[in-house]
């Protein structure tokens, strides 16, 4: 993701985290429409601002969409899908996004911003 035009697979990203969910008895989470696009918008915004944003501000964004409970993991600094999946899964409340028994439907995103301090950032937003 550390080029200008590098672009996200998010169909591998499902199948990633359907993995990780599937080993652990819960359910593939279904790619949203909407959640992906709250995602592009966020990781864009991190990416102008050049740090990653405050998780409660998106999870408000997506309640007032119509998602019901919503979480997000949003970071910074992760070059590849498999750094910023290996990042989420290491720390305790991101991991708990990626195993959230309730959730449904995810979007995921990532921006790049060469000048910036990160370069790359992601957002997963996941909801029921």
């Amino acid at each position: 993701m550390n080029a200008a035009n590098a672009q996200l697979d998010a169909g591998a990203a499902q199948e990633m985290i359907a993995a990780y969910r599937r080993n652990r008895g819960l359910p593939m989470l279904a790619l949203d429409p909407g959640l992906q696009q709250l995602a592009v918008t966020e990781t864009a915004a991190m990416a102008a601002a050049g740090r990653p944003s405050q998780a409660d501000i998106v999870k408000t964004v997506a309640a007032r969409m119509g998602f019901s409970d919503p979480h997000a993991n949003l970071s910074a600094g992760y070059h590849t899908l498999a750094e910023a999946f290996s990042g989420w899964r290491d720390s305790p409340p991101h991991n708990a996004v990626l195993l959230d028994p309730d959730a449904t439907r995810m979007g995921i995103a990532t921006a790049y911003a060469p000048g910036s301090k990160y370069k790359v950032y992601w957002a997963l937003l996941v909801a029921k």
